[in-house]
């Protein structure tokens, strides 16, 4: 099997469609283009989902089970509140490493205004580098939840494409990039403090958002693919006005990946009536913001006519 997540196909094939709702506080599970299951517990809606870190060293990896997680909550319309944290080390590892993702678990978890209250840490064998699954868990007013995305929305992106592909290739993979001037290198790596979508989630519901979807593995086109078929629409996105910093251009050169197919976490994609309403508002708070595309009836395609193909695997793979 191919590196990255399973195609959306195979996904559904052998895993979504095999589960049967028993429990009437299942409120919502997740499906193609909906990252996070609901329950209803007669109170608030608490929304919860997990994803691994298998990517990245082990500098980062603590930040990054934080806010890949948060931001599926986040895109969810839900307010994180708590983390669960498994934390899986070859036998190579030292305690040092432990205490250094601690504390880097420590910091951006305050930073997202979540608590981590429990996991598990295991040294073991069955795993070759440092490994982590988060699992998150939100609430959100039951008469504020999402929608989800309609015909004529406007598509607007938060921050810009291969965000985090970026920091991490300029982090993990500095001999791809040695060629690349020091500073370049450096403002890639600095990505690292633009990686929630959380405030610009709660901006976004308070501007009437239909619907949401963080930029992960797949980079953006895969996520706009996702945001739409999570409706059983389609969409037409403009490439020219995805915006793509000077430094995430520059290690795309040098690397040959794809930066609109890179994952991109710190960026949010957004479904709106209101798009230039949304993007005032977000810059207004400080925070980047494009309107890239549509939602359509049917069909998924950039501005010129060409198809837009499903996510596959991320760029990122090729190169890790």
């Amino acid at each position: 099997m191919k590196l990255g997540k399973l195609d959306n196909d195979t996904l559904e094939r052998l895993i979504l469609s095999r589960f049967t709702k028993t429990r009437s506080e299942s409120f919502g599970a997740p499906r193609i283009g909906m990252d996070c299951a609901t329950l209803d517990f007669d109170g608030d809606l608490i929304v919860t989902s997990c994803d691994p870190i298998t990517s990245a060293d082990a500098q980062h990896i603590g930040a990054l089970s934080v806010h890949v997680n948060c931001n599926d909550a986040a895109a969810g319309g839900a307010d994180p509140v708590a983390l669960l944290v498994t934390l899986l080390l070859p036998p190579s590892e030292t305690e040092q490493t432990v205490e250094m993702i601690a504390k880097d678990l420590e910091a951006a978890a305050l930073l997202a205004g979540v608590d981590v209250v429990g996991g598990h840490t295991e040294v073991t064998d069955a795993v070759t580098r440092v490994t982590t699954c988060t699992t998150v868990l939100a609430r959100t007013p039951r008469h504020k939840t999402l929608t989800g995305a309609k015909v004529g929305d406007a598509i607007v992106m938060t921050k810009w494409a291969g965000l985090e592909g970026t920091m991490l290739i300029a982090t993990d993979r500095k001999n791809l990039v040695s060629s690349l001037p020091r500073e370049t290198v450096e403002k890639a790596q600095a990505l690292s403090s633009y990686l929630s979508v959380v405030p610009e989630s709660r901006i976004a519901m308070q501007h009437g958002a239909h619907a949401m979807h963080d930029v992960t593995e797949g980079g953006v086109l895969g996520a706009v693919w996702e945001l739409a078929a999570q409706a059983h629409l389609g969409a037409v996105v403009d490439k020219a006005l995805i915006p793509i910093l000077p430094e995430t251009d520059a290690i795309a050169k040098v690397t040959g990946v794809d930066p609109y197919r890179l994952m991109a976490s710190g960026s949010l994609l957004i479904a709106c009536e209101n798009g230039a309403e949304t993007v005032e508002a977000l810059q207004k708070a400080g925070i980047s913001a494009s309107e890239i595309g549509r939602i359509t009836e049917g069909g998924f395609f950039l501005s010129d006519g060409t198809p837009l193909d499903p996510p596959g695997a991320d760029e990122l793979y090729r190169l890790f």
